[in-house]
């Protein structure tokens, strides 16, 4: 039986590995080694282990690493606790593969960690840019840790070759996070709103603002021109999800907080939705209001209009409803919100193509998993020079 690890230390990767996983799951040739780790186990982040428990998944190990402080030191201290972790979780459950996602620090410590043992590494997300986080080089350092790699376009998997890695090894089937769209039976308007507890008789406004951490930017300020910006729309209630852990992310926890309390009426904040009801928001949702990479994979499978802003998921692949907004000024971020919300811009993208896919990556990256056959020189690394 071939024992598959998979890592996830986001409510975010857990959701685009969530069929894959089932579908390790369900077969009786292979072995899910669910490791969980970094925002799951973290009260502050809605200790979302327990929805993956509820969800029936076993895990098989729980490796230890956010810090109660946000900063450099704290990121980078939790990077080498959770080295030491997951060398420990390795020499355990001696995996045959292990799977990973995209391009956070808990990744990277992940796969660093798993060198060392000779583990063959599958890598889904790979060769995509966010150049105003650090996550940029994160996720290239993981591209040449790892033997096989699942890029969501083909653009993204002409990169991956440009970087040296075997072309016969790079398999573009699009983002599996995808799937769930077309898998899951997501909430009706109405039941959507009973559960959020939000009021009926408004549309519904997404807000996710993550750190710029390549950036040394006034983040309260950001978030500031975000609310100036938002609460010029009075017929719109705005749903809040909390940003991920990163430098800086504790300043925005703080702003988003605080505008609740003091407009109630206008929004609501969310520690974790859970897939569901997040899914369920972006169909049911009139625009989104950020800079989460959400709103370029899984919106345009919504039509749903999006408002990005700054630079961390510049030169990320995008359809038609993004509006980028390069500046985080309360003035361009109205413009643009009122452009999303035009009946010519909802027009404009009422028949876009998702360039990430049609919802049945899954399977074919689980195919792939269950039947390639790992030699030596597949886990030699080698540079495969362009012809």
């Amino acid at each position: 039986m071939r024992k598959i690890a998979v890592v996830t230390g986001t409510r975010a990767e857990y959701g685009l590995m969530y069929w894959i996983m089932r579908g390790i799951q369900d077969d009786p040739e292979l072995e899910l080694q669910l490791i969980v780790t970094g925002m799951h186990l973290s009260s502050d982040y809605g200790r979302t282990v327990e929805s993956i428990e509820a969800d029936g998944f076993p895990i098989a190990d729980k490796v230890e690493m956010l810090l109660s402080s946000d900063s450099e030191t704290a990121v980078s201290t939790s990077m080498g606790l959770a080295m030491i972790g997951f060398a420990k979780s390795y020499e355990r459950l001696k995996p045959d593969i292990l799977m990973v996602v995209g391009d956070r620090f808990e990744t990277f410590s992940a796969v660093a960690a798993a060198i060392p043992f000779r583990i063959p590494i599958a890598h889904i997300h790979g060769g995509e840019s966010t150049e105003g986080s650090i996550d940029e080089s994160f996720r290239h350092a993981i591209t040449k840790m790892s033997h096989i790699h699942f890029p969501a376009t083909q653009k993204y998997a002409e990169r991956i070759i440009q970087m040296g890695e075997n072309p016969n090894l790079v398999f573009c089937y699009g983002a599996p996070g995808i799937d769930s769209i077309f898998k899951m039976d997501l909430l009706a308007k109405d039941k959507l709103i009973e559960s959020l507890g939000v009021p009926c008789n408004k549309d519904l406004g997404i807000v996710t603002y993550h750190p710029a951490t390549v950036e040394r930017s006034s983040l309260g300020h950001e978030m500031s021109e975000i609310f100036d910006a938002i609460l010029r729309f009075y017929n719109i209630f705005w749903i809040f999800t909390f940003p991920n852990a990163d430098t800086g992310s504790s300043e925005i926890f703080r702003k988003i907080t605080y505008f609740e309390a003091t407009n109630p009426d206008r929004c609501k904040v969310f520690i974790s939705l859970g897939q569901l009801r997040y899914l369920s928001l972006l169909k049911h949702a009139r625009v989104m209001v950020g800079n989460s990479s959400s709103g370029l994979i899984e919106a345009p499978s919504f039509r749903l209009p999006v408002v990005n802003i700054g630079d961390r998921q510049k030169g990320r692949i995008r359809a038609s409803n993004v509006i980028d907004v390069a500046e985080c000024s309360k003035g361009r971020i109205h413009d643009a919100i009122e452009k999303a919300l035009s009946t010519k811009f909802y027009d404009s993208i009422k028949d876009i193509k998702n360039p990430y896919g049609d919802g049945t990556a899954s399977e074919k990256i689980l195919q792939i998993l269950k039947r390639i056959t790992f030699t030596e020189e597949i886990l030699k690394k080698h540079f495969c020079e362009r012809p």
